[in-house]
Parts: structure tokens; C-alpha cells; sequence
């Protein structure tokens, strides 16, 4: 359903999507991501870093437009260019991992080519080891399509759009598989919270060691009262406790890296 809002006001026009995806080494999931998106977008563009296993065969059999692009320690950049490589009015930013429900495309179908919005979020349904996270704050809203031109991300790792205009609501789900594995999930972390710790280091104003000091001890717990009480994370059994405990330990990586970076 469309969320009615000031500037959703009919506007006549011809309907056209982009999906830009970002991958690398990723060929156990792109297949189902691409194959979700065939038929219905009009263009379908990857953007890969340098994969060293089948990722580029997989894209390009699905008929998608292959860019081999160096990942430089920014995901918006990598967004950003994916989006410069598309023709179409509207650009729809995945990743490797997810699927594009029929919902989700009925409603752009419907929604799009007439309404006056830049930009639209819709929600995200995360899976951890296969189980729908419904509570625990990871059943939340993305913001990623929007008309080409009008919007840009910024950011390294949890990149942020930039909208320039009007945002409304699209209440239908991209499905998200992220981790087949802990191990997967430690590995990918890793990786990112090395990003996370210099993006720190280079933004924050006042770092300190109090606040690294603050951000090892009582913000890990406050996090874990957060997600597995207040967002109510025990609802999902055994799976809400080790979810909820895997993303305090990934805080606490991030801000040890930082202390470690700034410690001489």
C-alpha cells in the first residue's frame, strides 16, 4: 500500500527501473537475487569488486550489465557508481543477499509512474539462520529506491541516501539473507568494523578515551538491553539471544579497533 503524503500528487509517466547490486565473490546468493529482479526490471546492473570465483559468470548469464569496480573502503562510492550507470528514471540500490518479493514489485508497478515522491523507503525482512527476525529491532525500513538524479549516498560502510525532495513509503518487503553461518557472519564483520573503526576515527569530533572506555563498557550492554528486551529480540527463542549477543560483540570489535588505532 502507498502512504498517502504532501507531494503525492499524480504526475504522468513512463515507468523504468534500474537495480544496481553490489557484489563480491558472490556467487552462492546472487543467482537468486538476479532472478528475482528478471522480467521486471528494465535494467539490471552489478557492480563487482574484482570476484574471484564465478560472481561475474553469474551475472552476466542473467543478462546483467557487469561492472568491474575496485572497492576503495566506501560502499556509497560503490552506490553512487552503480546508479551513474543507469538509464532508467529509477534506480533501486540491493545487495547480493536479497530478494525482491512479487509485493514489493507489484506496488513499485502500480505506485511509481504516478507519483510526485523522489524517493521511497520500504521494508526490510532480515533472515538469521534461516528465521525471520521479527522482533529485536531487525524488521526495520530501507531507504533505498529513488529517481534517478535526486538522490546519492554518503558513507563507508552504513552508507546513508541523500534526498533531494519528498520521501514516501512503500509497505512491502525486500527479503534479506545475509549469514548461511556464524562463521560467515564473524568474517564479514570483521571486514566491516575495520572500516567502521577508521570511519570513526576520521569523523568524530571529540574522541577521546573516555569514550572509547564508555563505548567497551556500558554501551555494550546498553545495546544488549536494547535489542533483546526493549525491542522484545527474547520473542525469537534462542535465535533473538545469540543475534542480539553477536551485534554487541560487533560493537565492542569496532570501538577495541579504534582504541588500538589511537592508543599511541
Amino acid at each position: 500500500m502507498f502512504k498517502q503524503g504532501e507531494g503525492a500528487i499524480a504526475m504522468p509517466e513512463k515507468f523504468s527501473i534500474a537495480a544496481v547490486v553490489l557484489t563480491r565473490n558472490s556467487e552462492k546468493k546472487l543467482a537468486a537475487c538476479l532472478a528475482s529482479l528478471k522480467g521486471w526490471a528494465d535494467e539490471i546492473i552489478v557492480v563487482d569488486g574484482n570476484s574471484t570465483d564465478n560472481t561475474k559468470i553469474i551475472a552476466q548469464n542473467s543478462g546483467a550489465n557487469v561492472f568491474q569496480h575496485v572497492f576503495l573502503g566506501s560502499f556509497a562510492k560503490e552506490r553512487n557508481f552503480g546508479a551513474d550507470q543507469a538509464k532508467s528514471g529509477w534506480i533501486l540500490q540491493l545487495d547480493c543477499d536479497e530478494v525482491v518479493s512479487s509485493e514489493f514489485k507489484e506496488s513499485c508497478s502500480r505506485i511509481l509512474p504516478e507519483t510526485r515522491f523522489c524517493a521511497f523507503k520500504f521494508m526490510r525482512r532480515n533472515f538469521f539462520l534461516g528465521r525471520f527476525m521479527r522482533y529485536g529491532g531487525w524488521y526495520h525500513w530501507s531507504q533505498h529506491l529513488y529517481k534517478k538524479g535526486l538522490a546519492h549516498y554518503e558513507g563507508r560502510v552504513h552508507e546513508k541516501m541523500i534526498v533531494n525532495g519528498n520521501i514516501g513509503e512503500i509497505k512491502a518487503d525486500i527479503l534479506h539473507y545475509p549469514f548461511d553461518s556464524i562463521t560467515e557472519f564473524v568474517d564479514r564483520q570483521n571486514r566491516y568494523t575495520n572500516l567502521q573503526a577508521q570511519d570513526i576515527i576520521d569523523t568524530e569530533q571529540d574522541l577521546n578515551l573516555k569514550k572509547v572506555k564508555y563505548n567497551l563498557t556500558w554501551k555494550p550492554l546498553k545495546l544488549f538491553k536494547k535489542m533483546y528486551f526493549n525491542k522484545k529480540g527474547y520473542k525469537e527463542g534462542i535465535h533473538g539471544l545469540v543475534f542480539s549477543g553477536l551485534f554487541v560483540f560487533v560493537h565492542f570489535i569496532k570501538w577495541a579497533k579504534v582504541w588500538e588505532k589511537i592508543k599511541e
